[in-house]
């Protein structure tokens, strides 16, 4: 049931009257253009933002903790069914686009496109409570907070579940807000099988989410997404918010070594053809890259399986990952280059082929300023402890960044886990991360 509105004078939340303040960038407006007695906010309620997380981890949850809601799966689903029920409940309109992404909105004053909130709450085999849906549920608690102060601003205001942000089961990873944004073509999404056989648009019609509404056109004011760092950084520096000013550019690429299975006692060293010693080469070579290239050059081997994996077998094949990434497009493509050319030599020497897939190719993303000067602000407000910082994982808002102006705001990751049944921020930060989301989207909603 939907909140009862007051008279429109008394329903407007407060702005700045500066001209135009939306392109003021906010560490040149006056202090009394950023004060809180200029804007007076509500205050979002902690207690329920928490129990909301915890209600929202028990499905799928892990004995001993953590959870397992790999997309699609039916763990996802009730997962969903929760979020969409809560969403419900706070009076907003729900709807399901044909790749499974749940986008609600909650009505403002005029009906222009709204500014979004949100993230993803599908999670890893071994995940937390936090990655993901404690931007979701952030976003809720934003609304909650409005509706029970009897608040509307003058833009709507969204709030967005995106299918397939991890690309666990399913690759790439951010699929559905990739889909959403027509970055990929719907059909190639919707065939896409996963690592144990189904495809996406199967799983979406079996747990009911293959939704109706069009895809690849969105019409959204701004975004603005609120997660765990994932890193260590913000703990290491004591600072209590990060103010996120792009993502690293992301490189996947998926190898297939084939050699010469033989016996590991017969077979003198100079006539194999072993995979593995190729897959280990490229490996260490992987690794050297990163380090020789330094800056914010990384590189990862996350999956590497060997065939037919016995003690006493040369292996004729290996399948192997290698995730690069990069905050500087000019260095990821020397990176790229490098490894592809070094991983050829290196199986040609050893009398092995080498087959390469590209698993995903994500640009660094620049946020948008006015965002980013945005959240500064907002935390300056709170009298909160900041730190400019580019994100070393991918989010749904770089994708979003392709259609609207986007930012992040980043709180701490208790010893950088994520990914990690022992995933943990303080309520305290979770509360502040909160605060500043609920600021940042009300100026952004109530400008001119």
């Amino acid at each position: 049931m939907k909140a009862a509105c007051c008279s429109s004078a008394a329903r407007r939340i407060p702005t700045p009257r500066c001209t135009n303040s939306w392109w003021v960038p906010a560490r040149q407006r006056s202090a009394r253009q950023t004060s809180v007695t200029d804007t007076v906010f509500p205050r979002i309620d902690a207690e329920r933002l928490l129990a909301s997380l915890q209600s929202l981890g028990q499905l799928g949850a892990l004995p001993g903790g953590g959870v397992n809601r790999l997309a699609l799966t039916d763990a996802d689903r009730l997962g969903r069914d929760w979020t969409v029920q809560r969403m419900r409940e706070l009076g907003m309109e729900v709807r399901i686009d044909a790749i499974g992404n749940g986008i609600a909105v909650y009505p403002g004053q005029e009906d222009r496109p709204p500014v979004m909130m949100g993230s993803h709450i599908d999670t890893v085999r071994t995940g937390g409570l936090y990655d993901g849906n404690y931007g979701v549920l952030a976003g809720l608690e934003v609304i909650a907070t409005l509706r029970d102060a009897g608040l509307r601003t003058r833009r709507p205001l969204a709030v967005a579940f995106f299918t397939n942000e991890e690309g666990a089961r399913f690759q790439p990873n951010m699929m559905g807000s990739l889909v959403y944004v027509g970055g990929l073509p719907l059909a190639d999404a919707l065939t896409t099988h996963g690592i144990d056989g189904p495809t996406v648009g199967a799983e979406l019609a079996r747990i009911g989410y293959a939704g109706a509404a069009p895809v690849g056109a969105p019409q959204v004011d701004s975004y603005v997404e609120l997660h765990i760092e994932q890193g260590l950084v913000l703990e290491q520096q004591g600072r209590q918010i990060g103010i996120v000013e792009g993502v690293q550019g992301i490189s996947w690429t998926e190898f297939t070594l084939e050699g010469t299975s033989n016996h590991a006692g017969t077979t003198p060293m100079a006539m194999r053809h072993d995979a593995g010693l190729v897959a280990s080469r490229i490996a260490v070579f992987a690794r050297e890259l990163a380090l020789r290239l330094g800056g914010r050059q990384l590189a990862t081997v996350g999956l590497m399986e060997m065939r037919p994996g016995l003690v006493n077998v040369v292996p004729n094949e290996v399948l192997f990952t290698v995730d690069l990434r990069n905050t500087d497009e000019a260095v990821l493509q020397q990176a790229e280059a490098e490894l592809l050319a070094f991983a050829a030599q290196a199986a040609e020497a050893e009398g092995v082929r080498c087959r390469t897939r590209p698993l995903a190719r994500f640009a660094p993303v620049a946020f948008d300023p006015r965002v980013v000067e945005e959240v500064a602000a907002q935390a300056g407000v709170l009298g909160l402890s900041t730190l400019r910082m580019p994100s070393g994982a991918g989010h749904d808002a770089q994708i979003l960044a392709r259609v609207c102006p986007a930012g992040m705001i980043f709180v701490p990751s208790a010893g950088g886990l994520s990914h990690n049944v022992r995933e943990y921020t303080a309520p305290q930060a979770l509360a502040q991360g909160a605060q500043v989301l609920l600021q940042v989207v009300m100026q952004l909603a109530d400008r001119p």
